[in-house]
């Protein structure tokens, strides 16, 4: 609970009450598209929609994301000091604020009309209006509708761009973004083009036409007033902001500037309140930033040269973000939260071309997150045998012990990617769903066993004790790319889950085993509650113990895996 909290800020409230309006944005979008059946079909799916958004319980958290949402817009176009990112953000802001302005005059008339003075404004109504009493108005809800949709799929695709199965949903997610906004606008011109029909009829005029619908030209008038005046404090409320920011920069330039030092001889200046990456992007500096500056991930990462202790303390997202990474060092900070007072020196800790661009969630040489499961597997005994040996004839075990490794995770679908001395990172899931990659892990970590176990038979005139090792295997969140300065960049994955892995298996020395797995593992693979025998690890970094699966024999893993995989057939 608390690093659910700790995780919690501005960004995380928008985006859970932007989907809590886009789904109401769907479902109006869908009930305008039964247009293309007929005008009842279209009155008898409103009355479900309205069942539903109208349920007191449904209402009161509608209305407070309605109201929150718009809060932290203006808030966000206040906080925001530099708007050098892709078009595409400052767009999204564009059209989120201008949607209250317009959506103000329907709101006010059909559900203030309702609660004053029991206005029935339904379809036959509102197409009635834009089809023949007001063309003009037709437009205006036509721009409303569109950029309500763009701004929402702006920002499910913010959300989702960074998880593992966006590159395989996102064709179909783009024709469903074409799809419903193209089924509603015909639904809306099928629906009005039967009521401008159905109007020249004196009868249909005097059914839904009358004072009860519409209301009369005194009440009409008092809503547009209203309407008129919150539009007014609207605009003033915006205007306020855009004078806050005018004398947020005065004071800013009166307070003085700072340089801030790059580590390889780049100083700039610039005013106390920017963020070292906002400062970076004022100044044409390259910076990594895979999500753009939203501390979604850590690729922004920089270390302070010198004294730290001044720094501004992290919030909560910032704290939670260096935790989750494995970041103890309070010099280590994220340059998109940091917002120096004074002069500082710092140096990247991801190579500098990595930009902050949308490709970057689909290209893994430049940074992408990804659902992957680390295995981290250590050969035991190797300074012994050293002690012992030539040089050369080590580094022969050492290869082979690496070798029969690698053949192990190849044959199962993983990819070798880290040799550290005697010890390997392998990783699972980078072509494959989570599921499978976990499966894979586990039958790797079996083969493993076996593998090894031909090599001591090989070698055993040479060895005076067999082969050991140890295997820890976990999954989760990690950012992948090319890491390295120049000609030496090596292609592996940075995060919290790669970090817990190689702690599981420095834990397997402690717990005379072969083999430490994550329950998290464990689950997503469809192993058997009772395969394993569980018990709670503290992991160094993390506030909560960990629950984890101890396996004496790793062979047993292919077994425990064929099992499950024949239970879920």
């Amino acid at each position: 609970m608390s690093e659910l909290v700790r995780a919690t800020g501005a960004r995380q409230v928008r985006l859970v009450c932007g989907v809590i309006l886009f789904a109401y944005v769907v479902s109006h979008f869908l009930n305008h598209a039964l247009g293309n059946i007929s005008v009842e079909a279209m009155e008898a799916g409103v009355y479900y929609h309205t069942l539903f958004w109208q349920f007191l319980p449904v209402s009161i958290i509608f209305y407070t994301a309605a109201l929150s949402h718009m809060g932290l817009g203006i808030y966000a176009l206040y906080q925001r000091r530099q708007f050098r990112w892709r078009t595409i953000e400052p767009l999204q802001l564009v059209l989120g604020l201008s949607i209250p302005a317009l959506v103000m005059g329907h709101v006010i008339g059909v559900r203030l009309g309702y609660t004053l003075y029991d206005h029935q404004k339904l379809y036959p109504q509102e197409l009635y209006l834009f089809f023949v009493a007001a063309p003009g108005r037709l437009w205006q809800m036509t721009i409303l509708l569109l950029i309500a949709w763009v701004h929402g799929c702006i920002g499910i695709y913010f959300w989702l761009r960074l998880k593992p199965f966006f590159p395989r949903a996102a064709p179909y997610l783009l024709a469903t973004a074409v799809l419903i906004p193209t089924l509603s606008l015909l639904g809306i011109y099928q629906g009005g083009r039967s009521i401008e029909i159905e109007s020249d009829d004196r009868d249909w005029r005097a059914q839904n036409l009358g004072r009860r619908q519409v209301g009369t030209v005194a009440e009409n008038n008092a809503l547009d007033r209203i309407a008129g005046g919150l539009n007014a404090g609207y605009f003033g409320l915006l205007g306020l902001v855009l004078v806050a920011r005018g004398v947020r920069a005065w004071r800013e330039r009166r307070g003085g500037m700072i340089a801030l030092s790059y580590g390889n001889g780049k100083t700039v200046r610039v005013p106390k309140g920017l963020s070292v990456l906002e400062a970076s992007l004022r100044h044409n500096v390259p910076h990594a930033s895979v999500c753009g500056g939203r501390a979604r991930c850590s690729t922004c990462r920089i270390r302070v040269i010198g004294d730290h202790d001044a720094l501004p303390t992290p919030s909560q997202r910032e704290a939670f973000v260096l935790t989750r990474v494995g970041t103890a060092d309070p010099s280590i900070r994220l340059a998109c939260q940091l917002r120096p007072t004074s002069d500082l020196s710092f140096f990247q800790l991801f190579a500098p071309h990595t930009h902050s661009t949308d490709e970057a969630s689909t290209s893994a040489s430049i940074g992408q997150e990804r659902y992957l499961v680390s295995l981290f597997v250590d050969m035991r005994g190797s300074t012994q045998l050293a002690e012992k040996r030539l040089p050369f004839d080590t580094v022969f075990i050492v290869n082979r012990f690496l070798g029969a490794v690698s053949q192990a995770v190849i044959e199962n679908g993983g990819q070798p990617n880290q040799f550290v001395g005697d010890g390997m990172l392998a990783l699972f899931g980078l072509s494959a769903d989570p599921q499978t990659a976990c499966r894979q892990a586990l039958k790797a970590a079996s083969g493993i066993g076996v593998h090894i176990d031909e090599l001591n038979d090989l070698l055993s005139h040479d060895l005076r004790e067999p082969i050991r090792f140890g295997i820890g295997i976990h999954g989760g969140e990690v950012i992948i790319g090319d890491i390295g300065y120049r000609d030496h960049v090596v292609f592996t994955a940075l995060g919290d889950a790669v970090n817990v892995a190689a702690r599981l298996q420095e834990m397997t020395k402690g717990l005379a085993c072969e083999a430490v797995v994550s329950e998290e593992v464990r689950d997503n693979a469809g192993l058997a509650e009772d395969a394993l025998p569980q018990q709670e690890v503290a992991i160094r970094g993390r506030d909560e113990p960990l629950a984890v699966r101890v396996v004496a024999n790793a062979r047993q893993l292919a077994a425990l895996v064929d099992r499950s995989e024949r239970v879920a057939a």
